[in-house]
């Protein structure tokens, strides 16, 4: 049972196939080598000569394997191999060979595809014809007269001919299936990744983890921050509800402005996620030009003061910064309340300064207790930009500075 699967099961099949498209791609190359070994020759019959078939077929692959160099030539050769051959697909290389080492590999596997395609594929078609005769022979006396060119069979001889049809069948699916396993061994070495290729694929998906992660802290900040504003705004006007209907009005009107932006800036980054593009990621969000409109829906009084030219700082450090601003502003609702909070932003030409002070809080006061991944957030995106960050209580107020390059480090605000 193992053995007919082996020889006849899908896979089996599959390979069949593959090697027949191997004999169909060996043909343009067959028939220029028929061309040059008719010229040599001085002009005699290739196709009816054995010897000079096979030498149309030895002048063949060469020529084969120099087309095959190119590199377009592996994506192709990877396509039908993962199609066909039953092969791991993540044992196969993706994309064009990039390197001589590469190509040359390639060049290799498709020589020997389409050179075992085109013997199998002969035998395919001229096995089965001769095999079928043999079987049918004892039973039709008129073949047995032909002259078809089959062995003469007299007498008892010819009960041997189905044996004998029988086993050219069984030696052609023999054949078939050794070289579709040869095909199957060879092509994880052949057409498998380079360690260029491994690097290249190892750097891809550093990236597009880079990609994710930054767009996982714009989520965290940016809905983040809402949540506290408007988690501040909500109890400062359930507590004056009776008392302040003005200012719970006033209340209501931020919070939904609140909601809408940030439902805004949510479907921006989910957009982001689904289109995966990093250089649109990279140019996404606001920066520190729209600082005011962020300062006035926060929920808390901030004193802002700016020194320098802030429109002249790059755009993606310029948004990292708006958004260590935001997370600033939210740690300090979570854990201040309705304390005041001081914001200094100074750009001198060569570097960025944040900083960022608020009254140290009774427990009371805190808003959501215990902390998250706000100030490593920050850390992170500071240490991307080339800067540093400290946080931490200083003078009976807690104190976040921020310190980073106006160009910021490269590749580092992806």
């Amino acid at each position: 049972m193992i053995i007919a699967t082996r020889l006849l099961g899908r896979t089996a099949r599959l390979r069949w196939v593959h090697l027949v498209l191997g004999g169909a791609a060996l043909m343009p190359y067959f028939l220029l080598g028929a061309v040059i070994v008719g010229a040599v020759t001085g002009g005699a019959d290739v196709y009816t000569t054995l010897h000079l078939q096979l030498a149309a077929f030895a002048c063949a692959l060469p020529i084969a394997a120099v087309s095959a160099l190119f590199p377009v030539a592996r994506p192709l050769s990877v396509a039908a191999a993962r199609a066909l051959c039953g092969v791991d697909p993540a044992a196969l290389a993706d994309g064009p060979a990039g390197s001589r080492a590469a190509r040359a590999r390639t060049a290799g596997w498709f020589t020997l595809h389409i050179g075992l395609g085109g013997v199998i594929s002969g035998m395919t078609l001229a096995l089965p014809p001769f095999a079928l005769t043999l079987i049918v022979l004892p039973f039709f006396a008129a073949l047995r007269d032909s002259r078809l060119g089959l062995p003469a069979f007299d007498g008892w001889a010819v009960l041997l001919a189905p044996p004998l049809g029988l086993a050219g069948l069984l030696a052609l699916n023999c054949c078939a299936a050794g070289a579709g396993a040869l095909l199957a061994r060879w092509a994880p070495r052949l057409l498998g990744p380079t360690p260029a290729d491994r690097l290249a694929a190892a750097e891809q998906r550093a990236a597009e983890l880079a990609v994710r992660n930054r767009l996982a802290r714009e989520l965290h900040d940016s809905v983040g921050h809402a949540l506290s504003a408007v988690t501040l705004q909500a109890s400062a006007a359930r507590r004056v509800f009776d008392s302040d209907p003005a200012f719970v009005r006033e209340a209501l009107a931020a919070i939904e402005e609140t909601t809408w932006r940030t439902v805004g800036e949510l479907d921006s980054v989910l957009g982001l996620l689904r289109q995966g593009d990093d250089e649109a990621a990279g140019g996404a969000g606001p920066g520190l030009t729209g600082l005011d409109g962020l300062l006035s829906r926060t929920g808390v009084k901030v004193s802002y003061t700016a020194a320098g030219d802030l429109a002249a700082v790059p755009e993606l450090v310029s948004r990292e910064a708006y958004r260590i601003v935001q997370e600033g502003l939210s740690n300090a609702l979570r854990h201040g309340g309705a304390a005041p909070v001081a914001l200094r932003i100074a750009v001198d030409g060569e570097e960025v300064e944040i900083v960022m002070e608020n009254p140290m809080p009774g427990t009371a006061q805190v808003v959501r207790p215990g902390g998250g991944r706000g100030l490593r957030g920050i850390a992170e995106r500071a240490a991307l930009l080339g800067g540093r960050a400290q946080a931490g209580p200083e003078d009976g107020r807690w104190r976040l500075a921020v310190r980073f390059p106006v160009v910021g480090r490269p590749g580092g605000a992806r």
